[in-house]
């Protein structure tokens, strides 16, 4: 494929690229360059929001880049301060560790093995001295530091900044220095990082990475950052249902982003889709639904995708329940005088985390008993020998007393 054409399909659906004729120049150059990303397994798991820089690499592989998946043991035990307005806890090396081996492993639901280099930056930064240590932080300034916005609002704001947090972007820089990276790949909030990788690298007399920044994808939530913490994510080894289920709850103003950013859909056939939609030859659920079959096909499989499509319109459009629902055995004894209170018997199920998710679940309107929806959170009931429990519109349990 010749450089301009390679060029064209890197650029997809980035935010920034610094500097665009330096890629296309070593694209002709070189041929085959060394991208780097760089991910700390603070996490065990990989969701939607990750995917878009990983499929960014996947596009670099299928056109015969070299790429290094690099996971980050050592900053993790720093932890990244990019939009962070305290000192983050340190991790232990087993929690580390553990976390690096799901993430290769869920990388690679995405990313080609064979084509990727998988390296740990604790490899160099743990070996190098205080001298080496010394001559690195040499190269930036503390006032250039505090440019930085989240270490600038802190010390406006009197939060407390620790100097080992001044080593994190110096750390990951020097990670572009050891891999002699020509691209390095991450998110808008990254930027500040990619860009310090770029003056290192010209003071260790490298040519400076050329910083390809990729957009944030919102969560299901459609307006906070994709983020476990949040509850907003949609994991990559979630299972069909529960994909396909999240997929259908998103916003309809998300469906196209979604596309563009979390599928291998062209350019081509997503604006097919918004034309017919404009014109009113698909209906917004047809659309939305293609996007889920279309993400769970790429997680799992197209019979998996395929049947949870059958079941979510049975369930969601007929308005029916599914044939498989999970039992929940009702133990005798923990029912007082032969009734059980509603928010606790959400929590036996395990259809809620706990007590105050179910009491607000209870005043939305979000649960049933036998298709009838619960008003009262200091509901007791009496339960028979079976009955549906239901919780918004995807979570079942078949309730049976033993």
């Amino acid at each position: 494929m010749s450089p301009e054409r390679q060029f064209k399909l890197i650029k997809r659906n980035t935010v920034e690229i610094i500097q665009e004729r330096e890629l296309l120049r070593r694209i002709k150059n070189k041929g085959c360059l060394k991208i780097k990303f760089g991910v700390d397994p603070t996490t065990p798991d990989i969701h939607l929001g990750h995917s878009v820089i990983l499929l960014k690499l996947r596009c670099f592989q299928d056109l015969g880049h070299q790429v290094i998946l690099l996971i980050g043991d050592f900053t993790a035990r720093v932890g990244d301060p990019s939009g962070r307005i305290k000192t983050r806890g340190p991790l232990s090396s087993h929690r580390v560790m553990t976390n690096a081996k799901t993430y290769q492993h869920q990388s690679f639901k995405i990313l080609d093995p064979a084509k990727t280099k998988v390296r740990f930056n604790s490899e160099w930064l743990s070996r190098m001295n205080f001298s080496r240590v010394l001559r690195l932080a040499s190269h930036y300034t503390v006032a250039r530091m505090l440019e930085r916005d989240d270490f600038h609002k802190r010390y406006q704001e009197n939060y407390p900044i620790g100097l080992h947090e001044f080593m994190y972007p110096l750390m990951q820089a020097y990670d572009s220095v050891a891999l002699k990276a020509d691209v390095e790949i991450g998110g808008t909030d990254q930027k500040f990082n990619l860009l310090l990788a770029r003056q290192i690298q010209k003071s260790y007399g490298q040519p400076p990475q050329i910083v390809i920044t990729m957009p944030i994808l919102e969560g299901t939530d459609g307006k906070e950052k994709m983020s476990k913490s949040l509850g907003n994510y949609i994991g990559i080894t979630e299972s069909p249902r529960e994909m396909y289920g999240k997929i259908m709850s998103l916003p309809d103003d998300l469906v196209f982003r979604y596309f563009r950013l979390a599928t291998l859909l062209s350019d081509e056939e997503i604006m097919l889709k918004e034309s017919q939609l404009e014109e009113g030859k698909l209906h917004p659920k047809i659309i939305k639904k293609d996007l889920a079959k279309e993400i769970v096909s790429f997680y799992h499989d197209r019979s998996s995708a395929e049947a949870e499509e059958k079941r979510f319109e049975t369930v969601f459009g007929k308005k029916e329940i599914p044939e498989e629902i999970p039992f929940y055995y009702l133990d005798t004894q923990k029912m007082k005088e032969g009734r059980i209170w509603i928010v606790k018997l959400l929590q036996l199920t395990g259809l809620v985390r706990s007590s105050s998710q179910a009491r607000r679940l209870i005043e939305q309107g979000g649960v049933r008993w036998d298709g009838k929806k619960v008003q009262d959170i200091n509901l007791e009931i009496c339960p028979g020998d079976k009955h549906i429990l239901q919780v918004g519109k995807r979570k079942f349990m078949r309730i049976v007393k033993r």
